[in-house]
């Protein structure tokens, strides 16, 4: 298969593994219109490819993941500001993340800010470079957050602490964000996407429609209350297990 070419993202595979690189590293990956379209278009053709199995996110260069929205570019048109949160879905690098039903690591490599933060956030697991950050500055910039920043933070790290980072701005490194249960771990900068591209690999070793499942049942339950979400994942388990074939236990290696 030849891979999609793209001007501000990168496409690649690496056997069921697509890495996806926002390639706008003079920009310190800013998420300029261009950018954002590219990547909702990158993730919609990995989702849609029945090769692939996990995603790793990540940014091209040493310094930043993605510092947000291109400041310069809504400096110069403000109405962009509003297409970012009420562009077309189609265009909306939030909601096919959201909409991708295999696993998507984040390979943070320096800065996640603002809606580069709100992008890591959408992820199923975040991996950060020992010289990662993360810092929200809506508030400093005048903008109120529509990519999730507002809700997924204080559900993972508790409302004091995503108050403080919300109404502060300021950044926490990533010995701080992996103590907060932020990222699952931290590694050298040079580990950092082999490590990623290993995770997927073991992620994508596994029966797709189940991964697919369990992602599922996380991710909607997490914003039920306990006794729902245990109802949920009944629910889940019959509907599964009703119609489950034995496994050869032999054969998984188990």
């Amino acid at each position: 298969m030849t891979e999609p070419r793209f001007e501000t993202v990168l496409y690649e595979r690496d056997g069921a593994v697509a890495i996806l690189t926002l390639n706008r590293p003079e920009a310190l990956n800013a998420l300029s219109v261009q950018l954002r379209a590219e990547l909702a278009a990158a993730l919609r053709m990995a989702e849609d490819d029945d090769e692939v199995r996990a995603i790793v996110l990540t940014g091209a260069g040493e310094r930043s993941f993605s510092v947000g929205l291109d400041l310069k570019e809504l400096t110069a048109d403000p109405s962009k500001l509003r297409s970012a949160t009420h562009g077309q879905p189609a265009d909306s690098p939030s909601k096919a993340l959201e909409d991708c039903t295999c696993p998507i690591i984040c390979a943070v490599n320096g800065f996640a800010i603002t809606g580069g933060f709100e992008l890591a956030l959408a992820c199923d697991v975040l991996i950060a470079s020992e010289n990662a950050s993360f810092g929200d500055t809506h508030a400093k910039v005048g903008a109120m957050p529509g990519w999730g920043l507002s809700q997924r933070l204080s559900r993972i790290i508790g409302p004091s602490r995503a108050k403080e980072m919300h109404f502060g701005c300021q950044r926490i490194d990533a010995a701080t964000a992996n103590a907060w249960g932020l990222v699952s771990r931290v590694v050298p900068l040079a580990d950092l996407r082999r490590q990623a591209v290993e995770m997927a690999h073991t992620f994508s070793a596994h029966d797709p429609k189940i991964i697919a499942e369990m992602k599922r049942v996380v991710d909607r339950g997490y914003a039920l209350p306990f006794g729902d979400g245990m109802e949920l994942e009944g629910a889940a388990a019959r509907d599964w297990n009703s119609s489950a074939t034995p496994v050869d236990v032999s054969k998984t290696g188990r």
